[in-house]
């Protein structure tokens, strides 16, 4: 009967229990560092493919305005307003934002019209116009121009 060759040869040493623990430690803190920077890149993705979205339907509306003289009139719900532009001046207007939130839509006149992203957290916000730093903030695009959009390092 053979006897097994061992693994470590003489004069070979293996990793002792707090060395193993020491290389953990430091690839869990990389891991946590890169899960948090892909988290934020995530929700910037989302952000501006909502600004984007907002800005075609916004050109979809331009469009409707150039050819009846005037936005749509009387126009509260994104239902409404999609119903107006679909499919002459958009072929599928996306129905929801990044975050998978209904669009939201201010009463139009004939005379502007106003496209509402509530943000991240799903919630209406302050709307007091600028820039914003928070993925929670709405986004506002109004009369062909965002009227509060993020801008710069978004907490």
């Amino acid at each position: 009967m053979r006897t097994p060759t061992p693994v470590a040869g003489p004069g070979q040493r293996g990793f002792t229990l707090v060395e193993l623990l020491i290389v953990v430690a430091i690839v869990g803190l990389l891991a946590s560092i890169a899960v948090v920077n892909l988290l934020n890149a995530v929700d910037k993705a989302k952000q501006k493919r909502t600004m984007m979205d907002m800005h075609t339907i916004g050109a979809a509306v331009e469009a409707y305005g150039t050819d009846n003289a005037r936005y749509p009139t009387g126009i509260a719900t994104w239902s409404a307003l999609k119903s107006q532009i679909n499919p002459h001046f958009m072929k599928e207007p996306p129905g929801e934002d990044g975050w998978q939130h209904p669009w939201e839509v201010g009463t139009t006149t004939g005379d502007d019209y106003t496209l509402v992203s509530i943000g991240k957290d799903g919630a209406v916000g302050p709307r007091s116009g600028g820039t914003t730093n928070e993925f929670d903030c709405d986004i506002l695009f109004v009369n062909g121009h965002f009227y509060q959009w993020p801008e710069g390092t978004q907490r």
